[in-house]
């Protein structure tokens, strides 16, 4: 059936030949080839030659002063610039997505980042799909949901910026039209992506918006978008996630406010968790109105607002399981196993009791750096509140109770009691810790056992604690006489890292014994002469001579490369 959408203004033009020119270049090779073979909208656009596309024409009849210009002597054609080696000419819609890329940069844009929990929103979805299959709604129809229902709250997101005649304006689209970004693969194999639109998005429910969602999926990967299907988005969605990527700074095109990409959902502790950025024209929305944009739609993906019973609803499933203030049943009871009660024995308070023991121990690993004792003059740390027991309805009878294997900690002690002053000792020392941001668990978990258990503490023999005093007063001696000698002389001094040249000293050799035969060595300035003096074995005289060939200089003097 022919195809009865209108033919593209020079607007719809500028937006075809932005994210959507591989898309748009397919269809013009097709059109090169035989016009009959694209729907009529594509051809009357191609046929118009707009928007930098050359039509098809048939050849016309070669008249008698055709030929008189055949015989005619040719004029010498001007010559032409160097083409350098393997240079491809880029054509057609490619060339304008090029142009576009371009002018785009000159568009102030910033980036907001939110990390999400997105443990409401994996259950969520995950129940919704059991009721409704064998359809199926993805992450991406409920993220781009939300995103609709946030911008529809906070209208300013969906605004765009123009220049008419030197003078700026802010346009109000009057409605939300998110822009969907499809990753298509060509017959070839290769790969390109297309931004269809759902238009008035915010005037639809989510079952009106699953279905068009879906219908403009399938239609992107058949080929068979019409031009109107790319124009007026608003708002974009993007989701590299898919492709395991964490976080995205995506592009901003032109007529729109602001580009939403999502990461890949991952596990940051006992978490689940996903990046969410919000890039914006900077002209017209400022880094607040982001930064509650994405609260919004955090707050939509937690569930808050009757988010996910109006999904539920508008897909014909069971609302009460998402509207009761009842909690979740837990697996077990899921599975028909007996809930265990307290009994007049006191199990309730044996269960707090470990429960927080359990937080009072998580404390000490996210909190215990703030009461290290890092001050050589002797001053208080700050501390925090969170690692007081007290607080917690802990006593010494309480934590006598509780067994030390249920903490899952390292350190000496059979109850929780005899554990803590050794847990206190260990974070709260001389030495801070601060490992528990680091997003592997593995990692967490082996360094959590090393540092508890004192494993890079072992006690040094004599003659390794006299070994490092004279390296010490080594690496003391250098700096000191380098300062005296050369005073006002720029250079880095070691101070504050003298120990970094034992360490070095201990790291090489650890190296060499398990066969390196050469150390390449990355560093800052500060203490470099020392690492080449003594780990890199560059004599004092030869450092000692670019200081004098420095202070000789007329030039200011700098300390040895």
């Amino acid at each position: 059936m022919p195809s009865t959408d209108p033919v593209p203004t020079s607007t719809t033009l500028d937006e075809l030949n932005l994210v959507n020119a591989g898309y748009v270049a397919d269809l013009y090779e097709r059109y090169r080839s035989d016009p009959a073979s694209v729907d009529d909208g594509w051809r009357h656009l191609f046929d118009s030659g707009a928007g930098g596309f050359e039509p098809v024409t048939a050849a016309a009849p070669a008249t008698n002063g055709d030929r008189l210009a055949e015989t005619s002597p040719a004029a010498a054609p001007p010559a032409e610039p160097a083409i350098p080696e393997g240079a491809t000419p880029i054509k057609g819609p490619g060339a304008a997505l090029a142009r576009n890329m371009t002018a785009s940069l000159a568009v102030p844009t910033a980036t907001s980042f939110r990390d999400i929990d997105v443990a409401a929103l994996e259950a969520r979805r995950r129940d919704l799909n059991q009721q409704i299959s064998p359809r199926k709604v993805s992450f991406t129809h409920l993220i781009g949901w939300a995103i609709v229902r946030s911008a529809a709250e906070q209208r300013s997101m969906s605004h765009y910026f123009i220049e008419l005649e030197g003078k700026p304006y802010r346009v109000d689209p009057g409605r939300i039209n998110l822009g969907l970004a499809v990753d298509v693969e060509r017959s070839d194999g290769s790969r390109f992506l297309v931004v269809p639109v759902i238009k008035g998005a915010d005037q639809m429910d989510f079952a009106a918006f699953h279905a068009r969602y879906e219908e403009l999926v399938e239609r992107a990967r058949t080929n068979k978008l019409s031009a109107d299907d790319f124009a007026g988005a608003t708002v974009t969605l993007t989701n590299p996630g898919t492709l395991g990527t964490t976080m995205s700074v995506p592009r901003l095109m032109p007529n729109q406010g602001t580009i939403v990409a999502t990461g890949t959902i991952r596990s940051v502790g006992g978490d689940r968790r996903m990046t969410i950025t919000s890039t914006y024209d900077h002209r017209i929305i400022q880094g607040a109105e982001s930064g509650a944009f994405l609260r919004r739609i955090d707050a939509m993906l937690s569930g808050e607002d009757g988010f996910f019973a109006d999904v539920f609803g508008a897909m014909g499933a069971r609302t009460a399981d998402v509207t009761t203030d009842e909690p979740m049943p837990s697996p077990a009871e899921a599975a028909g196993a007996p809930v265990v009660t307290a009994d007049a024995g006191g199990l309730e308070d044996r269960l707090k009791a470990v429960a927080a023991g359990m937080a009072l121990v998580k404390a000490y690993r996210h909190f215990g750096h703030m009461a290290a004792r890092l001050d050589p003059l002797g001053s208080d740390p700050v501390g925090d509140p969170a690692l007081d027991p007290a607080p917690l309805g802990l006593d010494e009878a309480s934590m006598a109770a509780v067994p030390a294997d249920l903490m899952r900690i390292y350190v000496p002690g059979e109850t929780l009691a005899e554990a803590l002053p050794h847990l206190q000792e260990t974070y709260t020392g001389t030495i801070a810790y601060e490992v528990e941001h680091i997003a592997s668990h593995e990692e967490r978990v082996w360094l959590r056992r090393v540092i508890e258990s004192g494993e890079h503490r072992l006690p040094m023999e004599a003659e390794d604690q006299l070994a490092l005093l004279e390296r010490l007063i080594s690496v003391e001696t250098l700096e000191r006489f380098l300062h005296k000698a050369y005073l006002g002389q720029k250079r880095f001094s070691i101070e504050g890292l003298d120990a970094m040249v034992p360490m070095l000293d201990v790291i090489i050799g650890d190296a060499a014994d398990q066969g390196a035969r050469k150390v390449m060595i990355g560093m800052a300035h500060r203490g470099r002469l020392n690492v080449l003096a003594h780990v890199v074995g560059v004599s004092y005289e030869a450092i000692l001579a670019e200081f004098e060939a420095g202070r000789a200089g007329g030039d200011a003097a700098t300390a040895p490369k």
